[in-house]
């Protein structure tokens, strides 16, 4: 039996990218999905479908409640509960020096990469709490460590979903719910080559403890792990992903 048999899994932002490979792997340990994105995620699920496995995607914005509770009411119908959920959606910045960053855009990271997170959790949580092995998986950014110049919206975003799977992972450990981030290292997405060059993938990997490129289907092995039950005792947890790039 595969380890997310009978299991619902609801991925945001899995159009694409980090997303995309993360819901096609938890599909392939026997999960239904549920893609929440802006984007058309038919491709996405139609890879599922060919492999045999179960994938439904909704038109959402994570910065949208009206939205959310529609594509949670039919989450809610299709499955009557919820095992996984995989905050995933999110923007990605280039780099600007802090004092040039308006209000306007420190707020626009703020929305998308945790008030999202705050708004889909919330609204999903009474179909998570149904059953003791609710699984919360926020995708984060070891960013928040670096501290990379020219990213200070981006790693303050980030920075605030850590914050929040600390403390949900208190608020919800009676509940049986794990609630954990993970964090990848450089991964080559569109959303990171749009602002990386070649030789900023290669000075990464060389600096890892592993020199290998970290891929989209590393990252979603990870995201498996954290998902299954041999992950039960996990939880308030930062996990890199990234071949020892950074050690904290």
């Amino acid at each position: 039996m595969r380890r997310l048999e009978n299991r619902v899994a609801v991925v945001s932002g899995a159009a694409g990218g980090l997303g995309r490979a993360i819901a096609i792997r938890l599909a392939s340990e026997g999960a239904a999905i549920e893609i929440l994105d802006r984007k058309d995620a038919s491709e996405a699920c139609a890879e599922i479908a060919a492999s045999g496995g179960s994938a439904e995607a909704t038109i959402c914005d994570v910065t949208d409640e009206a939205q959310i509770s529609t594509a949670v009411h039919g989450i809610g119908e299709r499955h009557g509960q919820v095992d996984i959920l995989v905050n995933n959606a999110g923007i990605l910045s280039g780099r600007s020096p802090w004092h040039t960053i308006s209000r306007a855009e420190m707020e626009r990271f703020v929305d998308i990469n945790f008030l999202g997170y705050f708004l889909v959790t919330k609204a999903l949580y009474p179909l998570i709490r149904k059953n003791s092995t609710g699984r919360i998986i926020n995708v984060a950014s070891r960013t928040y460590f670096l501290a990379n110049p020219g990213q200070m919206a981006y790693v303050a975003s980030k920075g605030a979903v850590m914050g929040m799977t600390r403390v949900l992972a208190k608020e919800c450990g009676d509940d049986g719910v794990t609630v954990n981030a993970i964090m990848p290292g450089m991964v080559a997405t569109p959303g990171t080559t749009a602002n990386s060059q070649e030789e900023a993938f290669n000075r990464v990997m060389m600096n890892q403890c592993i020199k290998k490129r970290v891929t989209p289907e590393h990252f979603a092995a990870l995201a498996a792990f954290i998902a299954s039950d041999d992950a039960e005792m996990i939880t308030g947890q930062m996990i890199l992903c990234d071949g020892g790039g950074y050690l904290h």
